[in-house]
């Protein structure tokens, strides 16, 4: 048990990898091998969970230490193999550990072609996202960020819809033309202070504010797109909609957590000053984002754009929050990063069920399924009201907080944001009234049937998420508020060291404090 606990970390990250390549080796009929593959995927998946739930069970919230640490030699030259999770990554883990058994379940029946790669592709995807929250060192945390790329552009080339190749492939271009520039950056910061190690460059080394302002902006350049913020967030809606059902869960609840996470992992404590003076343009942004996608999912026939324009508008409480810079406004963001990827995926997940039996996801298709479908109706409605952001729901309590600290940073930002609540509740609710509500009317909705028994099984723990995470936040807070105690801390010591030391001096000390 001991070995376990000391390499918890590296047996989460590698274990799906391991569940891969048995898949791969295995032989036998089309059947055979399509049967093998989705069992192979399932009891990995829930394996990696469970050892979450054992790392969360261990972790202690009341240091911002990074704990379960592990280091080995990698390329040498102070780039290392060097793993960790603080208070900010520990539960972006256990998200993503929870939802990939859900994915899998929901593509039993969803994918019959080439089952094998495609259960190859999603757990080689959770290795790499599993490495992205847990990389110390920047170089490996860009080759688990880049990594994903490959097996979700897969995922939605291969199994997506009409518009496959074009979805993926302007998925693939615009990431990776941001991520090129967070490359650059990334080879600065190592020339610069000798070393890619993620903890000693947050503690120990310091960037002269005019280098701080370029390395924020190539950070920025990767980080916003794979929110994503306003303007560079065209790819999302195409790849949502063309996306299967379980990749479009994963788009939304984790690979879109990323950039956040980057945002709070890098640009806050490495770069300090040109976060505070690139606030006021990332609240410019985020209130764009927030009223202007908002105004477009209400305009949305299709079912998944209307969700993935709404991921956009609450991606911008997450980033308005962050760079409050205050306990309450990134605590928020955390927490709406979270809540938003069991909301948005138990979204598409919803729409799945629906388009498993009519194969299509326009809203003008359905209408009265109340009549029909009570168990999912009942369900949708949780999920909808979470997504507005309903008191008792987990959407509230993010929304809520990100605001108030918004409100003690500028006024008129959190007045603004506000009104993407109220524009939420506008399309979410007319979303609801068209699908479920009404007379049934069109022939073919008289035949549709309620949730099956393993489609309860996927919904039923996200409602119950949901409504816990509203009623009972605190078990996130007691992970979270000590690291985002320390990171404010760190911040505010930073800036005070920028206007403290003059900036040619602090080069000639080679960026070490």
């Amino acid at each position: 048990m001991s070995f376990v606990m000391s390499h918890i970390l590296s047996i989460i990250i590698f274990l799906p990898l391991a569940g891969a390549l048995a898949i791969l080796a295995t032989r036998g009929s089309e059947v055979t091998l399509a049967s093998t593959a989705r069992w192979v995927a399932m009891i990995v998946t829930l394996a990696d969970f469970v050892l979450s739930l054992v790392l969360w069970a261990n972790f202690d919230g009341s240091t911002a230490a990074f704990q379960f640490v592990e280091r080995a030699a990698w390329i040498g030259r102070g780039i290392d193999y060097h793993m960790g999770v603080d208070g900010i990554s520990m539960l972006f883990v256990v998200l993503t550990g929870g939802l990939m058994p859900i994915c899998i379940l929901a593509s039993w029946k969803s994918i019959q072609t080439r089952v094998a790669e495609y259960m190859i592709a999603f757990l080689l995807l959770e290795s790499l996202m599993m490495g992205v929250f847990a990389a110390l060192d920047l170089f490996l945390f860009y080759v688990f960020f880049e990594g994903g790329l490959i097996p979700m552009f897969l995922i939605i080339g291969v199994w997506g819809g009409k518009r496959r190749v074009y979805a993926s492939f302007k998925f693939f271009l615009f990431t990776l033309l941001g991520s090129l520039l967070m490359l650059l950056a990334v080879l600065a910061m190592y020339l610069y202070a000798g070393t890619a190690d993620i903890e000693t460059l947050i503690n120990t080394a310091h960037f002269p504010v005019a280098m701080q302002n370029l390395l924020w902006l190539g950070f920025f350049a990767s980080f916003a797109v794979k929110m994503p913020m306003w303007p560079v967030h065209t790819w999302l809606p195409d790849a949502h909609v063309e996306a299967p059902t379980a990749g479009s869960v994963i788009l939304a609840a984790i690979l879109l957590k990323m950039g956040g996470y980057g945002f709070l992992r890098f640009s806050l404590p490495m770069f300090a000053s040109a976060s505070v003076t690139f606030a006021p343009l990332i609240f410019v942004l985020s209130i764009v984002a927030i009223i202007y996608t908002s105004l477009v999912a209400l305009a949305q026939d299709d079912v998944k754009k209307l969700i993935a324009y709404s991921s956009v508008a609450h991606m911008g409480f997450v980033t308005m929050g962050l760079f409050t810079l205050t306990q309450v406004g990134i605590d928020g963001g955390i927490f709406q990063m979270l809540s938003h990827g069991v909301v948005s995926g138990a979204l598409f997940l919803s729409v799945g069920v629906i388009y498993d039996r009519m194969h299509t996801r326009e809203i003008s298709a359905y209408g009265g399924l109340v009549n029909r479908m009570p168990v999912y109706g009942a369900c949708f409605m949780v999920f909808a009201l979470a997504n507005v952001g309903l008191p008792g729901t987990g959407g509230f309590v993010g929304e809520f907080l990100t605001m108030l600290g918004a409100f003690f940073v500028n006024t008129w930002v959190a007045i603004f944001a506000a009104t993407g609540a109220i524009l939420s509740a506008c399309y979410m609710l007319y979303l609801y009234w068209r699908v479920i509500f009404g007379e049934l009317v069109k022939p073919a909705l008289r035949t549709i049937k309620d949730l099956s028994f393993r489609e309860t099984a996927i919904l039923a723990p996200l409602v119950v998420v949901t409504i816990l995470m509203g009623v009972y936040p605190k078990p996130v807070f007691d992970v979270t508020s000590a690291s985002v105690a320390h990171l404010i801390a760190q911040h505010r010591e930073a800036v005070a060291f920028d206007r403290r030391v003059p900036h040619t001096r602090l080069a000639r000390q080679g960026g070490v404090r």
